[in-house]
């Protein structure tokens, strides 16, 4: 069964931000054990990504963690803005 994480995070963050036209979602490299992900969002919408304390950047990676570890898988996601 295969992920589409790139999609998956992309569902996940576009309901929380503002502008959902300058979101960008991007696969850098991928190996068999490992995957990184970065999640670029609007300058504006940084805060509303990451949350109070990093608790919505935790919680989108916890979902796409369990996602990875039923391919035994590791993801990293980095959010940044542009």
């Amino acid at each position: 069964m295969a992920v589409n994480f790139e999609k998956l995070i992309s569902d996940l963050v576009t309901p929380l931000v503002v502008h959902p036209e300058d979101l960008v979602v991007k696969k850098f490299a991928e190996d068999d054990e490992s995957m990184t992900i970065q999640v670029l969002v609007n300058q504006d919408d940084l805060g509303r990504v990451i949350g109070k304390g990093g608790k919505i950047a935790n919680a989108i990676r916890t979902i796409a963690y369990a996602a990875a570890s039923r391919l035994g898988k590791k993801i990293n996601i980095d959010i940044d803005a542009f």
